[in-house]
This record gives C-alpha cells, sequence and structure tokens, in this order.
C-alpha cells in the first residue's frame, strides 16, 4: 500500500496531489536511529503504559455502578426507578461541563500534575459512594466524579498527538483505546471476584466492597503519574526521570520532521478559530454519533437479567451477569486494535471507521425488529462491540488534517466528547429509559438512523478531506519546506498567515523534492 519511492514535485499543483493520495506530511525517506528506537521505547513504557493504566482505572470506575447495580445495590437501597439511567446521567452532565475547560487547562497547567491530581479526587469520591445511604446522595458524588474524570481521556489523546508521529498514531491510541474495554472487563471480573470472596465480609457488602477497592486502585496509579507523565516536547517534565536531554532533542526532531507543534495555551483567538472550521461540527456528529448508535450494549446485563427459564427461575445468576459481556469487552478490545493498526498500516482512516458502520448497522435492525429467537439477540448485543471502535482512527484522521495546529486539535477533541456527554446525558434517559428495560422502542430505531447519517458525514468529510485539506496543507508543508532552506525571514504561525502568505502565488518558487507515503 505504500507509495513507491521516488521523487515528487511538492510545487505540483495541490489538489492533483491530493487527488493522487500524496501526503507530504509522511517522509518514507527516514530510518530511525537507535536513539530514536531507545526513546520511542520509553515513551511506550512510561506515557503510553501510565495512560492506559489510567484509563482502566477509569472504566473500571465508570462501570462499577452498573455492575453494583445488578449485584445488590439496587436491592440494598431500594432502587425500583430510573435511579440507574440518573445515576448515569449526572456523571455525563459533571464530565460534559467541565470537560472543555479541562482541555484549556492542560494547555496552561503542566498534564502531569493536572491528570493525576484529578485522578486522586475521583479515586476519594469513589470510594465515598461506599458509605452513601439514599441515591441522591449518589447523585452528587457522580457528578463530582464525572468532573474529575473529565480530563482523562482527551488530555492523554491531546499528549499522544503529540509525542507520537502520525505513521506511529493510530497504534498508540488504538492500545489506550483497547483498555476502555479492558478496563470494563475487569469491572465484571472484580465484581465476580468480590462476589465470591468478600460478599458480607467484615459485614459490608459485596457491592460496597467494589468501590472501596476502586478507591485504593485510583488513588495508587495517581501517585506514580507525576513521574511518567512527560509534559510536552517543547516543556518537558523535571520530574520525568526517564526524559534524558538527548530525548527531548529527538522528540523536538520529530515535531519538525512532520511539521507538528506542541500546543500553545488555548485563548479566545483559537476558540474562534475552531468554530469557524467546519471539521469542528463534521467531527462532532461522527463522534457523538459512532458512540450514541452501538450505545444498546450498555443494557446487555439488564436484557441478560430479564431472561427467565419455563419454571420462572432466572437463567443467569449474578457471577454470570457479570462475566458474560466481558466476552463482548474482549470482542471490543479486538476490534480496536484491528482497527488502529489497519489505519496506520494501510494508510487510511476513513475507511477503518466507514467499516464499523456496515457492522453496526444489521444489529440495530434485528433490535428493532425485536420478535427474533434469543440467539439473534445475542449475536446482535455482542456485534455492537465490535463497532465501538472509532476513536483511534477518528482522532487520527483530526491529526493529519490538521498537522501544525495543536491548539485546535486539542478544543476539537474536547468539544466533540464534551458534546457526545451532554447529548447522552438526556438522550440515555430518553431512548434507553430502564422502565421499558429490556425491549426498548425507541432506542434501536434511533440507533439504526445514526448508523445511516453518519455514514454519510463520513463520505463527506473524505471528500471534504481530499478538495480542501490536503491542498491546503500541502501549502502548508511546502511553506515549511522553504523555510527550512531559508527561503524565508519568519516562518507564519497559523494555518491563516500562511495560506494569505501564499496566495495564489505558485509561480517563480524554487522546485523541492520529497519522497513520500500514500494516505488513503
Amino acid at each position: 500500500m505504500f507509495w513507491k519511492e521516488g521523487e515528487t514535485n511538492i510545487n505540483d499543483d495541490p489538489e492533483q496531489l491530493a487527488s493522487r493520495g500524496i501526503d507530504l506530511q509522511a517522509v518514507a525517506q527516514h530510518t530511525k536511529t537507535k536513539e530514536e528506537k531507545w526513546f520511542l521505547f520509553k515513551l511506550d513504557l512510561y506515557l503510553l503504559t501510565f495512560g492506559c493504566l489510567s484509563q482502566i482505572i477509569k472504566y473500571i470506575d465508570q462501570q462499577n455502578i452498573q455492575t453494583a447495580y445488578v449485584s445488590g445495590m439496587s436491592e440494598a437501597l431500594n432502587l425500583t426507578g430510573n435511579e440507574l439511567n440518573y445515576f448515569i446521567t449526572y456523571f455525563n452532565v459533571g464530565y460534559a461541563l467541565f470537560l472543555i475547560p479541562s482541555q484549556v487547562m492542560i494547555t496552561r497547567v503542566r498534564p502531569s500534575l493536572w491528570l493525576p491530581g484529578l485522578e486522586f479526587c475521583w479515586g476519594v469520591l469513589t470510594g465515598a459512594i461506599a458509605a452513601c445511604k439514599h441515591p441522591k446522595q449518589i447523585y452528587a458524588i457522580r457528578a463530582f466524579i464525572g468532573i474529575c474524570e473529565s480530563s482523562a481521556y482527551p488530555g492523554t489523546v491531546t499528549l499522544l498527538m503529540t509525542w507520537y508521529t502520525p505513521l506511529e498514531m493510530a497504534k498508540r491510541i488504538g492500545f489506550y483505546h483497547s483498555c476502555q474495554a479492558i478496563g470494563a472487563m475487569m469491572s465484571g471480573a472484580l465484581q465476580t471476584a468480590i462476589h465470591e470472596s468478600l460478599e458480607g465480609k467484615s459485614g459490608i457488602p459485596g457491592w460496597q466492597w467494589t468501590f472501596i477497592l476502586n478507591c485504593v486502585m485510583t488513588i495508587a496509579v495517581a501517585i506514580i503519574g507525576p513521574f511518567m507523565i512527560p509534559d510536552f516536547p517543547d516543556n518537558p517534565n523535571p520530574r520525568a526521570f526517564w526524559l534524558k536531554p538527548r530525548d527531548k532533542e529527538i522528540a523536538r526532531e520529530r515535531l519538525d520532521r512532520f511539521t507538528r507543534s506542541s500546543p500553545n495555551p488555548i485563548n479566545l483567538k483559537c476558540a474562534l478559530r475552531t468554530l469557524k472550521n467546519p471539521l469542528l461540527y463534521m467531527f462532532i456528529y461522527m463522534y457523538v454519533g459512532m458512540l450514541i448508535a452501538p450505545s444498546g450494549n450498555s443494557f446487555f446485563q439488564l436484557w441478560l437479567k430479564s431472561l427467565v427459564n419455563k419454571d420462572g427461575n432466572k437463567v443467569w445468576g449474578i457471577s454470570a451477569l457479570n462475566a458474560i459481556p466481558m466476552g463482548g469487552y474482549a470482542m471490543q478490545v479486538a476490534a480496536v486494535w484491528i482497527f488502529a493498526f489497519g489505519s496506520d498500516y494501510f494508510r487510511t482512516r476513513w475507511l477503518m471507521i466507514l467499516a464499523q458502520v456496515v457492522i453496526g448497522f444489521p444489529p440495530t435492525v434485528i433490535m428493532t425488529i425485536w420478535n427474533v429467537p434469543d440467539g439473534a439477540k445475542y449475536f446482535s448485543y455482542f456485534a455492537l462491540y465490535f463497532c465501538t471502535a472509532s476513536g483511534p482512527p477518528l482522532w487520527s484522521w483530526l491529526s493529519d488534517m490538521l498537522p501544525i495546529d495543536a491548539e485546535q486539535r486539542a478544543l476539537i477533541i474536547g468539544i466533540c466528547i464534551s458534546m457526545y456527554y451532554a447529548v447522552n446525558a438526556w438522550s440515555n434517559v430518553l431512548i434507553w429509559p430502564t422502565k421499558q428495560a429490556s425491549h426498548y422502542k425507541f432506542g434501536w430505531p434511533v440507533s439504526m438512523a445514526l448508523w445511516i447519517t453518519v455514514a454519510i458525514v463520513i463520505c463527506s468529510l473524505r471528500i471534504y478531506d481530499l478538495k480542501v485539506v490536503r491542498p491546503r496543507n500541502y501549502r502548508i508543508a511546502q511553506e515549511m519546506m522553504n523555510n527550512h532552506e531559508g527561503m524565508i525571514e519568519e516562518q507564519p504561525k497559523t494555518v491563516e498567515e500562511i495560506d494569505q502568505k501564499l496566495g495564489d502565488e505558485q509561480e517563480d518558487k524554487q522546485i523541492n523534492t520529497a519522497k513520500v507515503l500514500p494516505v488513503i
């Protein structure tokens, strides 16, 4: 799938270059030195490892409310209505409100202090749920947990976009993203182990032990964060003992090689620039749509709990209710790795996203019909886990389209995720009401419609990428290369300045050549 090595005139018409699938950002002739390989290994060992541990803990802490609900919490607190939906809703509200401010703060406060500090706070709050006696207490705590957790995923993705090159990025984001499913799997396994070994120990019910153990695990990960997060290449973390002076030089060289940059503090000018960018609205719809469309699998446990034998006995016990969905999470991990590695290997983002739409559509049709054998419903629930892997190719596509505007990338990520939680805060109760479990009359048709419209937006963005974004990025790459050749005195700082400087003047430019890779 790689472009045959050769020379390409980067002063050719940008639209013609785009139609040939040439990406000037990915220079094929570079070979990693031993120093760079060792640096990359350490980056994976510390930054990626911390991100993965934090993500696993984050999803254990998010899923514990559902596993506890079906493991004795609902009976202990006399929860008979939509309390589970409200637990999720209050979390989503806190998450949505603080996510964008957190993305702004991460460009102004060292991530090595900001991210672990908030993780420590949500760990303490998670433990506090064990002492709650009334659902209203849990509503308040869940809102504050959402506020603290809002920093973790977008903040870490922003760091990964800054430290890794386009040829390395999707795999790392994919590995990080897969830890969501690993965390969900561990939540079920942890609850099963607690039910079998700690239920009633010291007079404490198993569902309370869940929150106590989650609290201890979260705080432990938060403590090591300040030493494992390297901050940004232009302003590295002095507490990152593993980041040597030569590593910092290599990091800056890698940014220059792919015309990347560390984010500057996000300000009003950046916010206005982002709001004017059509990419923002396309990414919002794709991201939100591709998370809500398969979200019916979140209620897999409630459907399993509703199944009864002919004699009226439950088909599945508590241990099985927590164990069965782990198969779906394993499929989600596999899907994330397949689509993330495929995105980097085949140098295509949009096809990896569109493939998940194709996989996700049939299960929603089956569940909309509903009057089908239970085997078809099992298939549908499990299949939906395989199309929840859009994050890695989606964020990598964003990075490809905004290579030098790191602040706008960070802001778009924050806005997209914030919009998802804002929409999910009301849509979750509206289309997936607990009282309708396990047959959701509106949820599945809505999911089916979302898959169709998301497919249309993906194809539209693909056309916009070819016709508008890539030609602009080729002009930027040309200007950056001319700058390195000493042909201009001062490098423009923004996309707008570069476009203004270049204008429509393509004549009398020195011809530069570069060996390049295709992006499909």
